[in-house]
């Protein structure tokens, strides 16, 4: 059997492990990066699930359906009229393809431009320092210092379910239903069910969605959850809170689903149902159990402050590790994996990692919420802008929503923002190069923001932490 020789070996190519591959190559090592996943024709094909069943094609498709929306729902305020207004799903579905092509395609360019050599296969660790390769053309051993292992994760199941990817789906179906159901169901109101409910909800879709906590985003601030709740039932969500899916039944064109909620059981017959209901670590044929590598009781592989397992030259990155599942979590892991191997000082500031619901109006923050601020004694103040108040807003018609800012009531050093507005997703960098550099809500009051920009929201909050708003 061949061997190889490398100074390190990642396991997945994903966008923690891609980029911890990139970042070893670029500090002079010698790297291998090993992944497993193959596109319809069984070609290699890098980005994890990030680009080719997560982040990228999701927003392909929440693109699309904005964009369908917008012409059925709202065109007609900004006196733009269409005689008809169809979809295609196929074609939709070909742009979406396309784009996680064209990007997976160039996950291997930088791979090659950065001579870090990549192998298509099945990852085995036989030991601290050797990983066998299952390939189609024949198997291979690759021999390293360290290993980093970056697989990622895959959705978790109702134990009494059974996901045919037909009727009972997961996220990765829903991305390519070849039509519009009648009527989504979606068990679980997280992100990834929020997002995927929003674009067939736009298409036409009914949508139903059962969680069984007894808040919406319990892990949001309250004050932008609550508008968040407001505005979402507002679009015809029917989103069933402290409500347990007990059991389903596959009838032959639709799903029978049977719930216990707060008023008592019930059934709803649905066309589709989606499961939402989080992500696990994806480990399989890795070996763990028999190398004795420490995982806890949910499966994710235990690290140490330095992302190093309890074996001597192993590390692991990224959602294999449990927390924040959010790829640019997992890359900057990967940064600060490669910085460590070559002696260097990488670090992650978990405390300024942003987070991103792609709802509309999109949902953002970093740092904490106010109810955790509250749970940790914080002595802290807040201040808010409406984006109603904001003359871009309005120029664009997406008055939804507003900023909020939390402060230390002591040292005004800003401690989170919590947007719910449009470009949310765009705004919240400024708030996180605020707290990654410390600074303090003055310092943002006194930066000029650009007239007439979203961005201006930004400043009035900061300003309203002392009650100095101008235009609210």
């Amino acid at each position: 059997m061949k061997k190889s020789n490398f100074d390190v070996v990642v396991i997945g190519a994903g966008p923690a492990g891609y980029v911890c591959a990139i970042r070893c190559a670029q500090l002079g090592l010698t790297v291998a990066c090993v992944d497993a996943w193959s596109d319809k024709n069984n070609k290699p094909s890098p980005g994890g699930t990030c680009l080719n069943v997560g982040c990228i094609p999701s927003k392909a498709l929440l693109d699309s359906s904005h964009h369908y929306s917008f012409l059925t729902n709202y065109a007609a305020v900004h006196g733009i009229t269409t005689k008809e207004c169809d979809i295609d799903i196929a074609k939709m579905l070909q742009r979406k393809n396309k784009i996680v092509k064209t990007l997976t395609t160039g996950v291997k360019g930088l791979l090659k431009k950065n001579k870090v050599t990549f192998v298509h296969g099945i990852a085995s660790i036989k030991s601290a320092k050797e990983v066998h390769i299952t390939k189609s053309d024949g198997d291979q051993v690759l021999v390293a210092e360290s290993i980093v292992i970056a697989t990622g994760s895959k959705p978790l199941e109702l134990g009494f379910l059974s996901v045919d990817q037909k009727q009972i789906i997961d996220s990765s179906a829903a991305l390519e239903l070849g039509k519009v159901p009648g009527h989504l169901g979606v068990i679980g109101a997280g992100v990834i069910g929020l997002e995927m409910a929003s674009v067939w909800s736009r298409l036409g879709a009914k949508v139903t969605i059962w969680e069984a906590e007894d808040q919406f985003l319990p892990m949001v601030d309250k004050d932008v959850a609550k508008q968040a709740s407001k505005i979402i039932l507002s679009q015809g969500f029917d989103v069933q809170l402290n409500s347990k899916v007990q059991a389903v039944i596959k009838n032959k064109k639709s799903v029978t689903v049977t719930v216990l909620g707060a008023e008592g059981e019930s059934q709803t017959e649905v066309d589709c149902l989606l499961v939402a209901i989080g992500r696990v670590a994806n480990t399989e044929n890795l070996g763990l159990s028999d190398l004795g590598l420490a995982q806890d009781s949910r499966g994710f592989v235990e690290v140490d402050a330095q992302w190093k397992t309890n074996i001597e030259g192993i590390y692991a990155i990224g959602d294999v590790i449990g927390g924040a599942m959010l790829a640019h979590k997992g890359s900057e892991e990967g940064v600060a994996v490669a910085e460590q191997l070559t002696n260097q000082h990488g670090h992650v500031n978990y405390a300024a990692i942003p987070w991103i619901i792609y709802t509309w109006p999109e949902i953002a923050w970093v740092g904490d919420t106010e109810q955790q601020l509250q749970i940790d004694n914080v002595d802290y103040k807040t201040g808010s802008f409406p984006f109603t108040a904001l003359g871009r807003a309005r120029a664009m018609g997406d008055t939804e929503g507003m900023i909020k800012f939390i402060a230390d009531a002591n040292t005004d050093r800003l401690l989170s923002v919590h947007i719910i507005g449009p470009s949310a997703s765009e705004l919240i960098a400024e708030a996180v190069v605020a707290i990654e550099s410390e600074l303090t809500a003055a310092d943002l009051a006194r930066t000029i923001h650009g007239h007439p920009t979203l961005a201006e929201g930004m400043h009035e909050a900061a300003l309203d932490l002392d009650g100095r708003a101008i235009h609210y």
